[in-house]
Order: C-alpha cells, then structure tokens, then sequence
C-alpha cells in the first residue's frame, strides 16, 4: 500500500491566506466553508463551496483565501527547492531559506 505524500487537508481561519508558489498542476478541493482561490497575473477569481475543485494551470503563485472557517484539501503539490549554487555562493547570500514546500503566506 502506498500513500499519496503530493496531498494534505488544511484548516484555514476566516481571512487566512495560503500562498502556493507555482500553482502548475495543484488542485484546490474545498472541503467545508468558502474560498476564494487567485492566481497572480490572471484575471479569474474563483470561489470555491464544498465540493468544488480547481486546479491550477499555469507557473503562478496562488492564493488561497478563506472567506469563512474553512478546510480544503491541495494535491499535486512538489516540495519547493532551492536552486543549485556553490558552497561559497550560499555563504555568501542574505537569504537563509530551508525548503519547505508549501507555506501559509
């Protein structure tokens, strides 16, 4: 048996945002509540109900925000990685980031 690790259930409070940083193949399901899904640059603004499903289509960020206590669950999500740099590059960056993979915004 194996476990689909590409896919989680997330609780949003009223007003949370959830920030996706490339929405390309990333489903948004609303399980309970509203939410209102963006991506940056594209004119749809979508409003998911429960049972509702989008998914994304392009290397976007999305949005994620909850109009209401809500729950919805993300598929198809990659872990997001850092680029390949030399050792001495990165000692010598401002940025100090650790991938993640998704994060509330």
């Amino acid at each position: 048996m194996t476990t689909d690790t590409s896919r989680f259930h997330l609780s949003l409070a009223k007003r949370a945002i959830f920030t996706l940083p490339d929405a390309a193949g990333v489903g948004i399901e609303c399980r309970s509540g509203t939410v209102w899904v963006t991506l940056d640059n594209d004119p749809r603004d979508v409003v998911l109900e429960p049972g509702d499903r989008f998914e994304g289509d392009s290397h976007r960020r999305m949005l994620v925000s909850a109009l209401e206590p809500s729950c919805i669950t993300v598929s198809g999500s990659r872990p997001a990685a850092l680029p390949a740099h030399s050792a001495k590059s990165r000692e010598r960056s401002p940025w100090r980031l650790r991938p993640h993979g998704m994060s509330p915004a």
